[in-house]
């Protein structure tokens, strides 16, 4: 049977491992999920899809990038080094236009279309009419939210959505790729360097060496490699702290059942935010041996709810409360109360309070523990997505790493790293612990 390809404005060919993305939706496939290496060409792709788009059926499209600046750099100004000229124009010649607006990065065009680059980041201040296809650029480091946002317009539409993405490490970008697999109603690819004619064997190596060399560090550059070009949703995202150590457990079938274990007390280890995220952990040790039974995360919750939905709720006999040094600070909205006093009174207890400390100590206590935990895959499921992706700060200035990169992963990261500097027979020296609190009703 014979293919048949609809041409943009601009005379394009896909590349022969681009057809399969390519016919599936000229064909009216609505949701497409592409996860390929570097250079792949997946914008390319989606320009000459919108383009054809524009062309057949009126309405508003939307190419997004993480940030609005990021898509001014990759697509409204970019330029293709094969032909010299702008990719937008490639795409979507001047003659099919009546109008382009620099400042907002959005074309006009004659048959009553607009196409724009917007930034995912600031997806709910969108505003006129509601688009009828979207890309998503560097989707796995884009703000899952404008998904949510802009699928209900969209299913309401019939229109289209493109994810394009190259892993950064196992996050949301992942979990939606696995989940979408699954689901005859997505079009779905993960299409490493190894199976397209991009680069040849040599190159490959080239670049996985000069990776190595620009990292300072084989293990870095080899995670960058294996993200960036094998499409490797398990290789360490550069800089992180912990996912090789969580990959030695893996294989080791570490991560797996770790069940609750009734003849066990249960210890906690908390990072609390204020409108921010706020996170416990759940251990049971038996001897050296830790076994982390259970996460548990919410969002902007005050600590009543956090205790009901997070400890009330949960059917373990309870040990100790480990908490960072910043819960006994008193807090001048409740009425000079701190947190600490405020658990007490909600029956959490017994509370052992940490001392302040560096967070490399955390890290590096963490770090110790981990070859000891056994982890429940299922109920820690969150968690170890948290402690994946927690990671080094990367400064563009210096091209180097700082400290640890404060985002959504660090606060399950902070909690796990409390709990391994204050546990019971943790092996490195800290310093001794501020205040305990007697446990209180419901809670012994």
């Amino acid at each position: 049977m014979s293919e048949t390809l609809s041409i943009a404005p601009f005379r394009w060919d896909p590349r022969d491992y681009q057809k399969p993305l390519w016919f599936y939706l000229e064909k009216g496939g609505l949701r497409a999920d592409l996860v390929a290496h570097r250079r792949w060409g997946k914008d390319e792709v989606a320009l000459h899809w919108a383009a054809t788009c524009v062309a057949k059926q009126a309405g508003t499209y939307w190419h997004l990038l993480p940030e609005a600046s990021q898509g001014r750099k990759a697509i409204w100004d970019a330029v293709n080094p094969h032909t010299g000229k702008k990719r937008i124009n490639e795409a979507f010649p001047l003659k099919t236009r009546t109008r382009t607006r620099d400042a907002e990065m959005m074309i006009h065009f004659k048959g009553g279309s607009t196409w724009q680059v917007v930034g995912s980041d600031n997806y709910n201040s969108l505003m006129g009419s509601p688009p009828v296809g979207v890309v998503f650029s560097e989707w796995a480091l884009a703000k899952p939210d404008a998904w949510s946002f802009i699928r209900p317009i969209l299913a309401e539409n019939g229109g289209w959505a493109l994810f394009l993405w190259t892993p950064r490490g196992r996050g949301h970008a992942t979990r939606a790729f696995e989940s979408r697999a699954r689901d005859p109603e997505w079009f779905t690819l993960k299409s490493p360097a190894t199976e397209t004619d991009v680069f040849s064997p040599e190159q490959l190596a080239r670049e996985r060496a000069e990776l190595i060399a620009e990292m300072g560090s084989e293990e870095e550059g080899q995670a960058r490699f294996a993200s960036e070009y094998l499409v490797d949703f398990d290789s360490a995202a550069p800089g992180a702290y912990y996912a090789s150590l969580l990959g030695e457990a893996e294989r080791a079938g570490r991560i797996g059942r770790a069940p609750y274990d009734p003849a066990l007390k249960v210890d906690t280890a908390w990072d609390l935010g204020i409108d921010d995220y706020t996170a416990i952990w759940f251990f049971q040790q038996v001897g050296r041996e830790v076994r982390v039974i259970d996460y548990f995360e919410t969002r902007g919750e005050g600590l009543q709810a956090v205790v009901r939905d997070g400890i009330a709720a949960k059917p373990y006999v309870f040990g100790t409360h480990h908490l960072p040094h910043d819960v006994m600070v008193r807090e001048l909205g409740a009425a000079g109360r701190s947190r600490f006093e405020t658990l007490g009174s909600l029956g959490v207890g017994p509370i052992s309070v940490g001392a302040a400390m560096d967070p490399e100590e955390r890290i590096n206590a963490a770090r110790l523990m981990i070859p000891l935990c056994w982890f429940d895959a299922e109920r820690c499921h969150g968690g170890l997505e948290r402690l994946r992706a927690y990671r080094k700060r990367w400064s563009r200035s210096t091209r180097s790493y700082g400290g640890p990169l404060h985002d959504e992963a660090s606060h399950g990261a902070d909690a796990f790293g409390e709990f391994a500097a204050n546990r019971r027979g943790a092996v490195e020296a800290r310093p001794a612990r501020r205040a305990i609190r007697e446990p209180l009703g419901w809670m012994g």
